[in-house]
């Protein structure tokens, strides 16, 4: 599917669905719980579906009573507590890197072999790592290609109490599947980390397994994180709070515009660190006015910002120059680079080399295709810098020095790659359009994006 995007204005009301770490977490606990589970509000997107798929391999049972599709919908599972087992078929997890590194490790504490793989993207992710980790604790587990460090995986179990060392730059999603598989070890797992990024997912993860009775500690540098097992979970209902990840988009297309709109049920529990967004925005100047109590945020860009320009601008940074160290919320670098694209001044994005193991290597295709649209980016191995330039100067009037232009971009089945693209398309002056190709992509996180979109006048076009 090929997306078109172009100048609009944004107004109304919007609703984002539920997160999607919250939503995998949510499942792959009540699978291990004794009892029925119920998860509402969870996210129906891609990921989260092959989730629903994955999890009866283990002897859990999933209803999603027609919500599959549904925002706002309630999943209801079975879950296999005591008679939880081994995979009893290949885990294919199709584009979740999340469902791969949380459930490997899950698979990991039974005895005897356990398969994973996934689509052409996930296929080209790392899992040395996890090889790494695992065996340290035990398993027996290999990649299936001489030479290569990617799925499909094979993982011999189990794994015993212990400690891992492992690097924590390189994902903390492997770690947060240690973290879960400890519930089932009788005793207590040390992991220790080298370096530590991605950190709020680690603490999302403690706040979870602590929900579930589980006793964690994590130090305060996330160097050290202990979590004691066995810990045998009840049925649970939780409602899953809003993704951040996808609150990120409607938030930049409302500043890139003339626009102003309100998102609604916006999560302020602390447990995403991808709400660090907001705070990075407003020190570009942007107009943004998050209501905790009332769970929405309000946007308003262009002229409809209370300074009558919306203009985004480092000037107010130190230096003059906004850096962004990306490492906590790697997922928003797509939005962040977007908008900096249309800030005047210098954004420096940094400590963001994980960003390049995710869909895509996402430094390199945010470069490549800012670039193709009249930005000025430079990138490094761990790093961006966008030397941007906002559509109109302090007084109001149009500026010179502002590029970018239309184009056809390729989303390589990223759909973070795929939202921000669109989003940018909606800043672009009369005439101009950014052409998403595979733009059905979104799906794998936020399903329904360019309907919703629509909702509040953005004017996307299949073409």
């Amino acid at each position: 599917m090929k997306i078109r995007a172009q100048k609009s204005n944004l107004s109304g009301h919007l609703q984002v669905p539920g997160s999607k770490s919250h939503t995998i977490r949510a499942l792959l606990l009540a699978a291990l719980a004794e009892g029925t589970s119920y998860v509402r509000n969870p996210l129906p997107s891609e990921d989260c579906l092959n989730t629903s798929k994955a999890i009866p391999l283990m002897g859990a049972k999933v209803d999603l009573g027609g919500t599959d599709k549904k925002i706002g919908g309630c999943w209801t599972v079975q879950g296999a507590g005591k008679n939880i087992h081994l995979p009893e078929n290949v885990v294919d997890v199709g584009d979740s890197g999340s469902l791969l590194y949380f459930l490997s490790s899950i698979a990991a504490t039974f005895e005897g072999w356990s398969i994973f793989t996934g689509d052409e993207l996930i296929r080209r992710r790392p899992v040395h790592h996890v090889v790494d980790a695992l065996n340290q604790l035990g398993a027996e587990c290999h990649v299936s290609q001489p030479g290569k460090t990617v799925c499909p995986l094979l993982i011999k179990g189990p794994i015993q109490p212990g400690t891992v060392t492992t690097a924590g730059e390189v994902s903390s999603q492997y770690i947060s599947g240690m973290m879960m598989a400890a519930l089932r070890l009788n005793g207590t797992l040390n992991i220790e980390l080298t370096n530590p990024k991605e950190t709020p997912y680690l603490t999302m993860t403690q706040k979870w397994l602590e929900s579930v009775g589980a006793k964690v500690e994590i130090s305060e540098d996330f160097k050290h994180i202990k979590v004691h097992g066995p810990v045998q979970i009840k049925a649970f209902d939780r409602t899953v709070p809003s993704d951040w990840e996808g609150v990120a988009f409607p938030l930049i297309a409302a500043l890139l515009s003339d626009s102003e709109i309100t998102i609604d049920g916006i999560d302020g529990s602390g447990t995403q660190g991808d709400e660090e967004i907001v705070n990075v925005l407003k020190k570009l100047g942007a107009d943004i006015e998050w209501d905790k109590e009332a769970e929405t945020i309000t946007v308003r860009g262009g002229k409809n910002a209370k300074n009558g320009t919306g203009r985004l601008s480092t000037e107010s940074c130190e230096n003059g120059e906004l850096n962004v160290v990306i490492s906590g919320y790697p997922d928003a670098i797509c939005a962040v680079a977007v908008a900096a694209a249309f800030a005047e001044g210098t954004t420096v994005i940094e400590d963001a080399a994980v960003c390049r193991r995710k869909e895509t290597d996402r430094i390199k295709v945010m470069t490549e295709f800012l670039t193709k649209l009249g930005a000025e980016v430079e990138e490094g191995e761990d790093f961006m810098i966008i030397h941007g330039h906002s559509p109109v100067l302090a007084d109001g009037s149009g500026n010179p020095a502002f590029k970018l232009h239309g184009g056809e971009i390729e989303s390589y089945g990223d759909h973070r790659i795929a939202m921000s693209f669109a989003c940018l398309g909606l800043g672009l002056k009369d005439g101009e359009s950014v052409v998403i190709n595979d733009a059905e992509c979104c799906a794998v996180s936020f399903p329904g994006f360019f309907d919703a979109m629509n909702g509040i006048n953005a004017g996307f076009k299949e073409v």
